[in-house]
């Protein structure tokens, strides 16, 4: 006896084996050879209008020579139990004729007789339905033209086209019916109302006839064979049906129906549903004209479906072409990916499109909060391996989407690289968000024996549970376009690095110089600390005397090498020969300087910068500056042509000599202004002193027949008279954020007489000091690291205390217009310009 099947086990329902018929036809089971009948319809003797024992009896017997001669002879064209051979409108005794199949499966040969109604043409009924829909170029027009043709040609009150998924629900995508039906189109139903016993026989057997949901059944006898097996009448179309169908056909007062797979690919894409409110038996000759037609509309939507992927594969190449040829001229790939987000995601159907590079986000469209992007970067970096992967329930393989699967439920990530970090993402909404659904919700049913499951209503319900928290599946399609975006967006970002590798070679080479001429900088600097800490004090000089002539040259030199660090603005030329020469003033040595005022561009003042630098280190090491008496003379001139001539002679110092090699000074000297500037460089070594000759071209030059273009210098305020009208008692604010230039600067003041300096390392802390101690001046360096002392510049105004800024670097870009006028002293600190812009706004100088 077989188990009663209900809800709880129709995955596991024997449907192949249900041990009867439907009542409309009659069926023998025989031996392979067709000899002997081993098993039988019950309604066989009245079907065929025979008397007698059946079982056991030779077909010869039953069916006469003839027709028995002819059932042979077609069984052996048919190799396939899925096709079975047919014999159309038999005669078998008086007035009655049948419509016969045979098929051999599992070693029984299955002989199905249904009652003829008259001679037919199938192959001519299928030809005139596939000429209806031979020349439809659209997937959506074809299979709603199935739909009404199945519908005008066979009868059936409702036919629908169901599509499936790939987790195996289906839609019904479209519909053919009466008037007075409620419509059905649009509707989806869980992958649990065909269980898969039932889809593996709809793939093995095309067509699927049910005359009548109401249930009968006729039995075959005996049930079992003499070894205990039940026949299998998998290929069988009388088959009877399972009772769980049935229930669900009648529910919604369906009296009979038939089914068309329709495959691709040897997969089942979909079927053609039809419904019939009341029996209804289809002929053989209607079920192969579906049958051919359900073949041909299979191949023909393969077909469509190709052309739709190679017409997407092509419109793809065309836009990632566009997005290549606009890659090549973009220098930014960053601002290129960004600025393409909206074209991507016409690619690839999606709700939203967001990109991570470089640790940055961009988006357009359905995505995560900001918050949440980054933790769901990471775990892509963790399932990816550098591919591309894709999910439609990303709640299920990373918890934290719980949080927003409404928005985002499906997600196709394409990595830019083998070691994943930066990713385009397409993102999918929760499919019932974008649910529409074309039925009546209030339509009622009736309820069967085995509850309202096997409703319609009931059915999309479960499938709402099924799809919860689930976007529509990426498609092949989709892979293999992403696949073809991967291949453009990582050609981009190779070519990107291979120019920025370029560069980096370039900037490389650049770094190698200036680091060598850093090094060979840093040395001649030593060098002169050296021979300024080596130099002999007078002897009525006095110890305090030499610490502050040697700490006035150092500061000096410091004040130099800073100009020319900072040498990417233009300057004069007399005010760079002073910065340089400042550290070689000494009452033993002379320095004269002569020339009218001119003014170097960035380039040549930085070139003039390195070449001057050059000769004074080389008078201090080895000429003019070198020893007691020695006379340096420099003098500049304008030419007709508006150049720049500059001579520089060394005079009284140790005797020169021609050097035997060339070091990287000397080099700078000779080739520097010619090459860099176009210019001339000459350099003469007399036994009397070195004498060089630079000429400095008009371009990089201004102030040529400048009235009064004579150039004077500028000294600092030594006077320090005006010094004692200032109270040494009043405290002074220092805002410094380095420790050591803190405690320089506050040792500047002290020697001056300042005894009460406020110091603070940031602004936060600044403020919180002016809110206790009202301060008489204020020294602000203007950068303090990760933040500046505007603030504490403001407050300092608002409280009507002056002050000025402090800066080792270009900073006046961040001081607002209203503080612009505000003086500024360069660091490193001198004591002289830092004690006269204190005395200079402390007389008064308006802020």
């Amino acid at each position: 006896m077989l188990q009663t099947t209900d809800l709880t086990n129709c995955d596991r329902e024997p449907i192949h084996i249900p041990g009867s018929i439907q009542p409309h036809g009659c069926l023998l089971a025989c031996d392979a050879q067709v000899t002997r009948v081993l098993r039988f319809s019950a309604n066989t003797a009245e079907f065929l209008g025979v008397a007698g024992e059946i079982n056991n009896l030779a077909i010869e017997d039953l069916l006469g020579d003839d027709i028995t001669h002819d059932l042979r002879n077609a069984l052996s064209t048919a190799r396939d139990a899925s096709r079975p051979a047919v014999l159309t409108h038999v005669q078998l005794g008086e007035g009655r004729y049948f419509d016969i199949c045979i098929h051999t499966y599992r070693g029984n040969a299955i002989i199905e007789f249904e009652r003829s109604e008259g001679i037919s043409e199938p192959l001519q009924l299928a030809r005139e339905l596939i000429g209806r829909i031979k020349g439809i170029k659209d997937i959506d027009s074809l299979i709603k033209t199935s739909a009404r043709l199945i519908r005008g040609v066979l009868g059936y009150d409702r036919v629908m086209i169901y599509r499936f998924d790939a987790d195996g629900s289906g839609k019904v995508v479209s519909e053919a019916k009466r008037a007075d039906l409620e419509s059905f189109l649009g509707q989806y139903f869980p992958a649990t109302d065909i269980p898969q016993q039932a889809r593996k026989l709809y793939m093995q057997n095309p067509i699927r006839v049910i005359s009548d949901a109401g249930g009968s059944r006729v039995a075959l006898v005996p049930e079992l064979d003499a070894s205990g097996e039940p026949l299998d009448m998998s290929f069988a179309h009388l088959r009877s049906v399972s009772p769980i169908h049935l229930e669900y056909l009648r529910n919604m007062g369906v009296g009979a129906s038939m089914s068309i797979s329709l495959m691709m690919n040897g997969e089942l894409w979909g079927l053609i549903a039809c419904h019939h409110y009341s029996p209804k038996i289809l002929s053989l000759s209607q079920r192969i004209s579906s049958e051919i037609f359900g073949e041909f509309l299979s191949l023909e939507l393969l077909a469509l479906k190709q052309n739709l992927r190679l017409e997407l594969a092509s419109q793809t190449r065309r836009s990632l072409d566009r997005f290549l040829t606009l890659a090549s001229h973009h220098a930014n790939v960053d601002e290129l990916f960004r600025d393409s987000l909206v074209d991507f995601q016409q690619l690839i159907e999606c709700d939203g499109v967001g990109l991570w590079m470089n640790g940055q986000w961009s988006s357009t469209g359905a995505a995560p909060a900001l918050a949440d992007v980054e933790p769901l970067m990471h775990f892509l970096t963790t399932v990816s391996e550098g591919q591309i992967w894709a999910t439609h329930n990303l709640s299920s393989v990373f918890p934290p989407a719980e949080a927003y699967y409404e928005a985002v439920s499906g997600v196709l990530a394409i990595p830019f690289s083998q070691i994943p970090r930066d990713y385009l993402v397409f993102f999918r909404k929760e499919r019932l968000q974008t649910l529409n659904w074309a039925g009546n919700p209030e339509k009622s049913y009736s309820t069967g024996p085995l509850g309202d499951r096997l409703t319609p209503r009931k059915s999309f319900a479960i499938w709402k549970e099924t799809v919860h928290r689930q976007s529509n599946a990426w498609s092949d399609i989709h892979r293999e376009i992403a696949a073809g975006i991967r291949s453009v967006t990582v050609e981009t970002v190779l070519r990107h690095n291979e120019i920025m590798e370029d560069e980096r070679q370039k900037s490389d080479i650049r770094q190698r110089i200036l680091n060598e001429e850093l090094n060979h900088r840093v040395k001649n600097i030593l060098a002169v600390i050296k021979s300024l800490v080596g130099a002999p004090a007078r002897a009525e000089q006095g110890l305090n005397g030499y610490v502050a002539t040697l700490k006035g040259r150092i500061q000096a030199l410091a004040h130099a090498h800073d100009q020319v660090i900072r040498g990417s603005g233009s300057g004069q030329l007399q005010d760079l020969l002073k910065a340089e020469l400042g550290p070689y003033h000494t009452t033993t040595t002379t320095i004269h300087m002569d020339g009218p005022m001119v003014i170097l561009d960035s380039r040549a003042y930085a070139v003039a910068a390195l070449v001057i630098h050059e000769l004074c280190t080389n008078a201090a090491k080895y000429g003019a500056l070198s020893c007691p008496g020695g006379t340096l003379t420099v003098r500049w001139r304008w030419t007709e042509q508006g150049d720049c001539t500059l001579s520089w002679q060394e005079s009284g110092g140790p005797i020169v000599h021609q050097p035997h090699r060339r070091g990287f000074g000397s080099a700078l000297i000779d080739r520097s202004i010619p090459y860099d500037l176009g210019g001339k460089s000459t350099v003469r070594f007399d036994p009397a002193g070195l004498v060089a000759e630079l000429i400095l071209p008009a371009q990089f030059l201004s102030g040529f027949q400048r009235p009064d273009t004579k150039a004077h210098s500028n000294p600092l305020i030594t006077d320090k008279s005006t010094m004692l009208t200032i109270d040494k008692n009043l405290p002074i604010l220092l805002v410094e954020d380095q420790m050591l230039i803190a405690m320089d600067a506050e040792m500047m003041l002290n020697d001056a007489g300042f005894i009460n300096v406020l110091t603070a390392g940031s602004a936060q802390n600044a403020l919180a000091q002016l809110k206790n101690t009202k301060p008489n001046f204020a020294v602000l360096d203007i950068n303090l690291g990760n933040h500046t002392s505007i603030a504490v510049a403001e407050e300092l105004r608002r409280l009507g205390i002056p002050f000025v800024f402090a800066t080792g670097y270009a900073e006046g870009s961040v001081v607002p217009d209203s503080l612009k006028n505000v003086p500024v002293v360069n660091k490193p600190y001198e004591s002289d310009r830092l004690l006269a812009a204190i005395t200079n706004r402390l007389n008064g100088e308006p802020l």
